[in-house]
């Protein structure tokens, strides 16, 4: 495996957590492929049998003599690794590269989501302790991994660095502005390391399904309510209230409202429904992985991207609305200004014509 992989042939995958139902059915789709899978087990989640049901289930596929999982067991790689701690990360890219000779698209998928308002998050020493929490499970922790896989990647020259968030990434929302505030951080990270790594012909994509694939499909953090923010007098949207009641269907994963302890959950949704819900997110990410021109950012599915569509357009109206705000802080005069000028007197007329959608008159 000494010569770089293309897109079409077997490449090697390191995948920063391999428990989520999304990243066993990537993990099958990769072995049948003909891929190599290092796949990164966290401590806390390979100890809770239920969780690592479903990864077990697969190696034990991987190892039965079964025609199509023939060659699979030589060319997946479980790392028990908790990727808070950096030693553990540079010691599983070590590993990775001693077993299989590179790595060619470093996955960053680790997941959990904390449910909470801000001032919920904020009234003990516990619930502040979630807002570390949080950071360390989706920043810190890829972020050892990204720091212990640079070397490698810079020294092949080539590589594929794919982070995998949610459209949160571009869209806040109740009652988990923790979890926003966590993947904005290590977007924004991310935007930043791809120019720095672009002249060693690494790549950076983020992808971004909706919200409720990653929720659904990983663990879920409840902080005690405060009654303030009760869905019967807070009209804001409940998150909350919307997680609690796919929880609720399942006998083993019901969550009854507390407004004192902090209370999580793995969600256990039926095999057929987590197929319906992650395979399109698993296909895209086969498709960009490792591709010789991939896009920065990806958005998957219809629903994510009009969400995000709409948010831009209501960034770039504003923009619009205030740019004499925006010019009245400048200095000096120059070319740039007057084309801002023109740029907001154009959307006026655009506007005033109907040509622009759903802009109203200007203001």
């Amino acid at each position: 495996m000494d010569n770089p992989a293309t897109h079409n042939s077997p490449r090697t995958w390191f995948l920063t957590s391999s428990l989520s139902p999304l990243s066993i059915r990537l993990i099958r789709l990769l072995l049948a492929h003909g891929d190599y899978v290092v796949a990164c087990l966290p401590p806390s989640e390979i100890e809770d049998e239920h969780r690592s049901a479903e990864f077990r289930e697969l190696i034990n596929e991987c190892k039965s003599n079964r025609k199509d999982r023939e060659g699979w067991k030589d060319r997946i790689r479980g790392i028990r690794c908790d990727g808070r701690v950096m030693g553990q990360c540079g010691a599983a890219v070590a590993e990775a590269v001693q077993v299989f000779g590179r790595i060619d698209i470093l996955l960053c998928c680790k997941f959990e989501a904390v449910v909470g308002t801000v001032e919920e998050l904020g009234t003990t020493p516990r619930t502040n302790n979630l807002v570390r929490d949080q950071f360390e499970t989706i920043f810190f922790s890829q972020v050892n991994f990204i720091k212990a896989a640079l070397p490698q990647l810079r020294a092949q020259h080539t590589g594929h660095i794919m982070i995998l968030t949610s459209i949160g990434g571009h869209i806040g929302t109740p009652g988990m502005g923790v979890y926003t505030a966590a993947t904005w951080a290590l977007e924004g990270f991310c935007d930043s390391l791809a120019y720095e790594i672009a002249p060693f012909n690494i790549k950076v994509t983020i992808v971004q399904p909706n919200k409720e694939i990653q929720s659904l499909t990983n663990k879920i953090i409840f902080a005690p309510q405060l009654p303030f923010y009760d869905s019967e007098i807070n009209p804001a949207p409940s998150m909350r209230d919307m997680l609690t009641n796919v929880l609720n269907v399942n006998p083993d994963t019901v969550i009854e409202p507390s407004e004192e302890e902090i209370q999580y959950r793995y969600p256990r949704l039926p095999s057929a429904t987590l197929d319906r819900l992650v395979m399109e997110t698993v296909h895209a990410l086969t498709a960009i992985g490792g591709h010789e021109n991939p896009p920065a950012r990806h958005i998957v599915g219809f629903e994510g991207s009009i969400a995000v569509k709409e948010k831009l357009k209501t960034v770039t109206e504003e923009l619009e609305d205030f740019v004499e705000a925006s010019l009245a802080v400048d200095i000096f005069e120059s070319e740039l200004k007057a084309e801002a000028r023109e740029g907001r007197s154009a959307y006026e007329q655009q506007a005033r014509s109907g040509s622009v959608p759903g802009a109203g008159p200007p203001t």
